[in-house]
């Protein structure tokens, strides 16, 4: 593992992916372990797709994680979409962790729920109430940070939105397999904003794979800017980032020829 800061942000960059999902998920375990023995509960914030499918297999995997002592909660679903349908974010955290691990308690974000407004006002009440002490993130191919696409608001007060997705993440959503056709990707999401996902003490950036090489590039060495999304995160010395040689083969001093 080499480690190395960028701006404020520290980085840590693996051999492999599922060293990475391993590193992340070691760290985040002992978080939890740590919160859970300070205040006798934790809660945390985790993200869906197919890179942090290493890092969820691990998170399952930790022994020592009192989960009848964890809450849940996840950044983001399609609007519209019953958590039955096979691309539902609320589905994919059950399948890849809490029907595993039976948390105290599991918050899904209800993209199909009838009155929106009043599912983004109970999500962030609840948000408030739990206070989570982790937020594990992923990167988007166009930088994005949960489905908030650039440019990004990073001053928001909002906790919760309604977003409009660009082609680049619904492309993205039908290259990962989770919809046959473009059209067939919803084109509004309900996601937590910028500032809901770094506002826990702990951010844990979860990015490996070679599709996401430009843009860590773009986050790690172009101009911190809503243009790229991502870029906040190196701005913020309680956020940490896991890469693999792959994400990592664009960066100065990492290229693979």
């Amino acid at each position: 593992m080499e480690s190395m800061k960028c701006d404020r942000m520290e980085v840590s960059i693996l051999e492999s992916n599922e060293s990475l999902g391993a590193v992340a998920a070691d760290d985040l375990a002992e978080i939890i372990r740590s919160t859970i023995a300070e205040r006798e509960e934790a809660s945390i914030i985790v993200a869906t797709g197919n890179s942090q499918i290493t890092f969820m297999k691990a998170l399952r995997a930790e022994q020592d994680i009192a989960w009848d002592r964890v809450t849940v909660f996840h950044m983001d679903e399609y609007l519209g979409m019953s958590d039955q349908h096979p691309a539902s974010f609320r589905r994919y955290i059950r399948e890849q962790l809490t029907d595993t691990v039976h948390p105290r308690a599991f918050y899904a974000i209800r993209g199909d729920a009838e009155d929106i407004e009043a599912e983004l006002i109970r999500y962030a009440s609840a948000l408030e109430e739990h206070q989570p002490v982790a937020c594990v993130l992923g990167i988007g191919e166009n930088g994005h940070l949960a489905f908030n696409d650039p440019p990004a608001d990073f001053d928001t007060s909002s906790v919760m939105h309604t977003v409009t997705l660009d082609a680049v993440a619904r492309r993205q959503q039908v290259r990962e397999g989770h919809f046959a056709t473009l059209d067939d990707v919803p084109r509004r999401a309900l996601s937590l904003t910028v500032p809901a996902l770094l506002k826990p003490p702990h951010v844990l950036a979860v990015v490996p794979e070679l599709r996401k090489a430009s843009a860590v590039k773009a986050a790690l060495e172009g101009s911190v800017s809503p243009n790229c999304p991502a870029s906040i995160l190196r701005t913020l010395p309680h956020v940490k980032l896991y890469l693999d040689r792959e994400s990592a083969s664009l960066l100065d001093g990492h290229r693979q020829e």
